[in-house]
């Protein structure tokens, strides 16, 4: 049922028009009504109303300025004009007030008919529209509860995001229920609603903008319902504005609330963010981390230093709490330790990232943020216990392969990619393997080789030129192989080749 009020200061008018309106086989109650504008007004303010006639001529307020300030109050609000002939002047001056229609005196009930039926369509398609946006941002089964009779969008005039400030008591506490009756009690009389969204512990509230009555700003109004949840045991970041008649779309006004308050979040105590109002949203650009930090962390994981890297995270989580750190902060520092971890796992052939993601996951999930600190501390020592084991294990088997693999096209052009692509590992760890193993580069490793080969090949077939054996080996020409040798063994071809007959004339 969608609420009527009926503002005339004529009661006969009144009657008449109330009378047709109970007869009408539609869905409208009429649930106030009013003799003049400051009466209608005040009312209008308390009130869910969805549906105004009034009068234009009226004592105290007349009908014109009744729209203007029924509009700011109520941005859906639906209003029909009650006029006669000798206003139509006022008429055409309402109509530039987004006034649905207008009735001329004495209404008759086909006419009056007629637009209720064009406004109930219209407010039909307004709530199937809401509830649709509706379920792109809230909980499924908090969406599945919701019908389409449902009319809390149309006096829904204030949107307020709360959600729960990372590491604060009571979770049990943070459900619908709870925060239902916690909210009915704050915002007293004026209707409100909330719901659950997609996001963990973070709801969406839709409230009457009457609640702004007893506040002389709407920061003031979230602050005080931040206050109020604390003394219940729910510590919580809230944002929230007026919804503006001219918004579209609700779900881009909910991720919009939502990015800047992941934005704005600190580690401790919750705050207030009036997001209608960029004065408030200020960010302090302080930061715990800088890239320099950054990649010392990550050159600690990639060369396994686990002490190392346990005594510099426990610096880091004991100034995230000193400096009150920005929580985008910590995720994404905790994001790039899963990066870098499961980079050199995949290096490895192993497939950890969505394993690794998990276990992250859980570090947040803790009640305290001494519990998340120890529990971070214990994940990453797993990470580099399971990193050195990997490493040892794999590292050792990968570089007999490889060893194997370059052995037996030792006369091919091989390079680290050529070997990178048959092991289906990258070239990097390929190189710290090998440099593990033989505390030579890939490049010093091969060429040894090579070299080895060669001087074998003088050896047992001493009637092969120069440049057979250069060609035999892949190298580009023989000059280039020639000064590659002589690096290796200190004389060149020819030289050593004098050597081996000076020693074996045979």
């Amino acid at each position: 049922m969608y609420n009527v009020m009926i503002v005339e200061d004529s009661k006969p008018i009144l009657r008449n028009i109330r009378t047709h309106l109970d007869k009408l086989n539609l869905p409208l109650q009429v649930t106030a009504t009013a003799t003049n504008g400051e009466e209608a007004l005040a009312i209008i303010r308390q009130e869910p109303i969805h549906l105004l006639l009034t009068d234009i001529r009226m004592p105290k307020m007349d009908g014109l300025s009744l729209i203007e300030q029924a509009k700011l109050a109520n941005p859906y609000l639906k209003v029909v004009l009650i006029s006669g002939y000798s206003d139509f002047e006022y008429t055409r001056k309402a109509l530039n007030l987004q006034v649905f229609d207008y009735l001329l005196k004495p209404v008759e009930r086909e006419a009056l008919e007629e637009v209720m039926g064009r406004i109930v369509e219209q407010l039909d398609r307004l709530i199937s529209r809401s509830l649709q946006e509706l379920q792109e941002i809230v909980d499924p089964e908090c969406y599945a509860e919701l019908t389409f009779g449902e009319e809390f969008p149309l006096y829904s005039h204030m949107i307020i995001i709360l959600r729960k400030q990372p590491f604060s008591l009571g979770m049990d506490r943070w459900t619908s229920e709870t925060l239902e009756r916690s909210l009915a009690e704050f915002f007293r009389a004026q209707p409100c609603r909330v719901l659950l969204t997609q996001t963990s512990y973070q709801y969406i509230i839709l409230a009457n903008r009457g609640a702004l009555d007893w506040y002389s700003s709407m920061h003031e109004c979230l602050e005080s319902l931040r206050r109020h949840l604390y003394e219940e045991g729910l510590d919580g970041i809230i944002g929230g504005q007026l919804i503006s008649a001219d918004v579209d779309q609700l779900p881009e006004l909910y991720y919009r609330i939502t990015s800047i308050l992941t934005t704005q979040q600190r580690l401790k105590h919750g705050l207030v963010l009036d997001t209608g109002n960029p004065v408030s949203m200020a960010r302090s650009e302080t930061s715990c981390m800088d890239s320099l930090l950054e990649s010392t962390f990550v050159h600690m994981i990639q060369a396994c230093r686990k002490e190392a890297f346990a005594l510099k995270l426990s610096e880091l989580m004991n100034r995230w709490a000193e400096e009150n750190a920005h929580w985008t902060e910590i995720e994404r520092f905790v994001a790039l330790v899963v990066d870098t971890f499961a980079h050199l796992y995949e290096e490895r052939g192993s497939g950890m990232r969505l394993a690794l993601e998990l276990r992250a996951k859980q570090c947040f999930e803790v009640k305290t943020y001494e519990d998340f600190g120890r529990a971070l501390l214990e994940w990453t020592a797993q990470c580099f216990d399971m990193l050195h084991s990997q490493g040892r294990k794999s590292g050792e088997l990968l570089f007999e392969q490889i060893d194997e693999y370059v052995k037996t096209n030792r006369y091919a052009s091989l390079s680290i990619s050529d070997i990178s692509m048959k092991f289906h590992v990258s070239p990097s760890y390929i190189s710290r393997i090998i440099k593990q193993v033989t505390q030579r580069t890939f490049v010093q490793y091969y060429t040894e080789l090579r070299m080895k080969e060669a001087c074998r090949l003088m050896a047992s077939q001493p009637d092969m030129k120069f440049k057979e054996l250069s060609e035999l080996l892949s190298f580009s020409d023989q000059h280039y192989f020639s000064k590659v040798f002589k690096e290796y063994t200190g004389v060149s071809p020819t030289e050593y080749k004098e050597r081996l007959l000076s020693t074996n004339p045979e």
